[in-house]
């Protein structure tokens, strides 16, 4: 039986260890620190052990067929996915296609294995939901390849109970900074919209949640443009707005004003003292539940008139026992491996599932898990 190799044990990966082992699979946990991977599966019975993670020691025990699942800052990944091919092992990472990682899809292809990103909640659960928007808009009596669209796909995980800081922490706020240092690209008003710092493009998006509509704050993250292929848009569609971006309670924008105006010209060490502090004041309370909004809309216009206007929406909340955040990262990260051992996925790079049906089944799953979310036809 094909072994599972999860390497990474920190709290976001819980719920997605559990499901596997509960759902009877091989797992090895690797981590720096055993204690954590043991937190990680007290109270679980199954066949798996745990270790401590080196890459000469996976490297040493991975076999042909196995999958290794990389939860481990993003410059593991690619050493990781190279471990695996050396050894005839399958891939599995929630984070973005890297152009390193990409730079191995020929060889993955040519062995026959599966090196599977893009598969946690954004990236992941947002490109599920953007695929089955697409296939319902092109199988609809609206469609028309002269329709003016305009995609809008928002993620953020805010704070349950508000804060004055309109934010807290559930990974490393460094990380935090760096993204707000990061450049953008999307389409606005027919026209692509670069941005240097996320605060320039800052706008009002109203979200029709399952318990109703609310008002968030939002911008665009990172390059937008390449998912529009990888979503199905044609060339010559004549699109007048397509972003993939971030959303944060109203207020945020006020409240992290200061922090605007000094993180640009930050030194690594500034940085690392002012990650610091926030941790220490804004980390979620032990018990505190966070929150998770995720919003996918596409839109098709014709003669100035709406057509088609469908949003996916997700508004979940942690419990006692996991946090939202943890549940839809590691939860798909769990669908893909199984995807993996049943041979459902081609070998190669590849990201979260863009076949249709696969995409519907993966959030049939999570909705049957108690996931709140659903479809808002925005005509009706």
């Amino acid at each position: 039986m094909a072994r599972i190799h999860w390497i990474g044990t920190g709290l976001s990966t819980v719920p997605g260890i559990r499901r596997l082992i509960g759902n009877g699979h091989t797992i090895t946990l690797w981590n720096r620190t055993v204690a954590k991977a043991e937190q990680a599966a007290a109270g679980l019975s199954g066949d798996f052990d745990i270790r401590a993670f080196t890459m000469d020691a996976l490297k040493d025990s991975l076999e042909p067929g196995d999958v290794a699942i990389s939860m481990l800052p993003g410059d593991f990944h690619v050493p990781v996915a190279d471990i695996c091919m050396a050894a005839g092992a399958h891939f599995v990472s929630s984070s973005y296609i890297s152009p390193e990682m990409r730079e191995r899809d020929s060889v993955g292809k040519a062995k026959g294995l599966c090196l599977v990103n893009e598969v946690g909640l954004d990236p992941g659960i947002d490109h599920l939901m953007a695929h089955v928007l697409m296939d319902d808009y092109r199988s609809s009596p609206a469609f028309s390849p002269d329709n003016r669209l305009r995609f809008r796909s928002y993620c953020g995980g805010v704070p349950k109970i508000p804060n004055p800081f309109r934010y807290k922490f559930s990974w490393s706020p460094l990380g935090v900074l760096k993204a707000l240092k990061s450049p953008s690209k999307s389409i606005q008003n027919g026209e692509v919209m670069d941005t240097s710092a996320p605060w320039d493009a800052l706008s009002s998006y109203e979200a029709l949640l399952p318990d109703g509509a609310e008002t968030f704050e939002v911008y665009p993250n990172r390059d937008s443009l390449p998912f529009m292929d990888d979503y199905g848009f044609e060339a010559g569609w004549p699109v007048d707005q397509f972003v993939r971006g971030t959303l944060r309670l109203n207020g945020w924008a006020e409240a992290w004003d200061e922090i605007f105006k000094t993180v640009g010209d930050m030194s690594p060490e500034e940085l690392a003292a002012l990650s610091a502090r926030l941790e220490a004041e804004n980390l979620y309370e032990e018990g505190e539940p966070d929150r998770v909004v995720l919003c996918v809309d596409l839109q098709a216009q014709r003669d100035g008139a709406d057509v088609w206007s469908k949003s996916y929406v997700l508004d979940a909340a942690g419990d006692a026992t996991h946090t939202a955040m943890a549940r839809l990262v590691s939860v798909p990260v769990s669908f893909a491996v199984e995807a993996v051992l049943s041979g459902e996925i081609s070998p190669g790079v590849t990201a979260a599932p863009s076949d249709p049906a696969m995409a519907r089944d993966w959030l049939a799953k999570l909705s049957g898990k108690g996931e709140p979310m659903e479809m808002v036809d925005r005509l009706a």
